[in-house]
């Protein structure tokens, strides 16, 4: 998938993957697509509702080994 940041969030817990993936995502404009790497188990549930809330859209959530990876497209 195609992406136009990307933030490395693996070794941070909870909540600083999220606290990050806010951050970076004020750093976009609209439509425009966040990769987030992580590695705590807890940013799958965190991420889905953060988009909930948020109004960004959660693309893409796959677990890759012992990586989560999540495509979040700015609202």
């Amino acid at each position: 998938m195609n992406f136009d940041k990307e933030l490395d969030a693996r070794g941070l817990a909870c909540p600083l993957p999220i606290v990050k993936t806010r951050k970076a995502l004020n750093e976009l404009t609209t439509g425009q697509v966040l990769k987030v790497t992580a590695t705590d188990s807890g940013s799958v549930a965190d991420m889905k509702a953060f988009s909930e809330q948020t109004g960004n859209e959660l693309l893409s959530s796959a677990q890759e080994g012992n990586l989560y990876v999540f495509y979040l497209k700015r609202r």
